[in-house]
């Protein structure tokens, strides 16, 4: 049935939840079928952005001690970038969440089956976070390209 048209004076046109399937979701995972809070539900931002900060510092220190002994993967930086993407693939694929997520009470999750998240969508993740742009672009759920990408979500649990 078409929409019968509509004035400009009147406002922009609410849809209703079932209606539009872009509209967002009365809480950040709610589409997905994620509870609203507790284990299982959605992690904010601010909360994975901590994780791949405990992440990182990792890299880094694990980056210092590998260069005072071979410069086989080039300078700290290079090497912190290596070691946290290696970091990323391994520990997602292995127990489902980086040491920054597991100490944050955090993990990864599929969201399209009751699966483990697998070792090629463990290996596309911090890929696409090394790149920064797809991980610091989110859904309107807070879930970013990466993890949209991989049909994952970072969960509390």
């Amino acid at each position: 049935m078409a929409n019968p048209k509509r004035s400009w004076l009147e406002g922009p046109q609410i849809p209703a939840d079932n209606e539009d399937p872009d509209a967002p979701g009365r809480w950040p995972g709610e589409k997905l079928g994620l509870p609203q809070s507790g284990p299982g539900s959605l992690v904010s931002v601010a909360r994975r952005c901590g994780g791949v900060a405990i992440d990182w510092i990792i890299a880094w220190i694990l980056a210092i001690a590998l260069s005072t002994f071979t410069k086989a993967l080039g300078d700290v930086a290079t090497s912190t970038l290596i070691i946290f993407a290696i970091l990323g693939w391994l520990s997602v694929w292995l127990f489902a969440r980086t040491p920054g997520q597991a100490m944050l009470g955090m993990g990864v999750a599929r969201i399209d089956a009751e699966a483990r998240v697998g070792w090629w969508r463990s290996l596309v993740r911090p890929l696409f976070t090394v790149l920064i742009l797809p991980a610091v672009m989110v859904d309107p759920d807070g879930r970013g390209l990466h993890d949209k990408a991989t049909g994952t979500a970072v969960i509390y649990g």
